[in-house]
């Protein structure tokens, strides 16, 4: 398949879509700063991992809105960027969470359990909306994945504050930012993979579901 074949399907104009992007924007961006909050209050990287991934999150879909009536290549480009930023995210926790490990800082498992609900209630709503467009391009796949890890991340969080509950320790709170920090991995390697097929002409056609 040549590069004009793949790259002159028409962007993904659909109204509806955009509407769904920018209230995951505003959601993630609300998001970050009641985690980032209670991350300090409750003393948890789990939580800390947590909000700088809503963050993470809220400037993707700002990227996907800017891009989204571009050409395929541009908005493979875009996801590129994104799958690079998700890796140095994965990172980033793994290296909290080895520090945690040092300090061994017990978090208030109450916080935790809390805003982790109402975290796992603002991305599950985000992730049913955007579930039908995961399969359109990499820039889409990448935002799904996002929202996606979101859901898991959250459901982690809560069960890292039962499990701080009831051991009186930090190490649930750190389990929980490593297998963050996996999913911020493995999500880059496969949005990389994809968008670096996309622009050598090889990509997913529009439309294919995702698995």
């Amino acid at each position: 398949m040549s590069c004009c074949d793949h790259d002159c399907h028409a962007p993904n104009n659909d109204s509806r879509y955009r509407r769904i992007l920018w209230a995951a924007l505003g959601l993630n961006a609300a998001m970050f700063l009641i985690e980032i909050v209670a991350s300090v209050i409750a003393g948890s990287v789990s939580l800390r991992a947590d909000a700088l991934d809503f963050l993470g999150d809220a400037a993707n879909y700002a990227l996907a809105l800017a891009v989204v009536d571009l050409a395929l290549h541009w908005r493979a480009r875009a996801a590129l960027l994104k799958g690079s930023v998700m890796g140095m995210f994965g990172l980033w926790v793994a290296g909290s969470a080895i520090y945690s490990a040092i300090t061994a800082t017990v978090p208030k498992a109450e916080v935790m359990g809390a805003i982790g609900l109402l975290a796992l209630a603002v991305n599950l709503g985000v992730a049913g909306l955007l579930y039908r467009y995961r399969g359109v391009d990499s820039q889409a796949l990448s935002v799904w994945l996002c929202t996606r890890n979101d859901c898991i991340a959250n459901i982690a969080v809560m069960l890292a504050g039962a499990g701080v509950w009831a051991s009186a320790t930090a190490w649930p709170d750190i389990a929980v930012a490593a297998i963050i920090a996996c999913l911020g991995l493995s999500s880059a390697v496969r949005i990389i993979r994809q968008a670096l097929r996309e622009m050598r002409g090889h990509g997913v056609p529009r439309g294919l579901p995702v698995e």
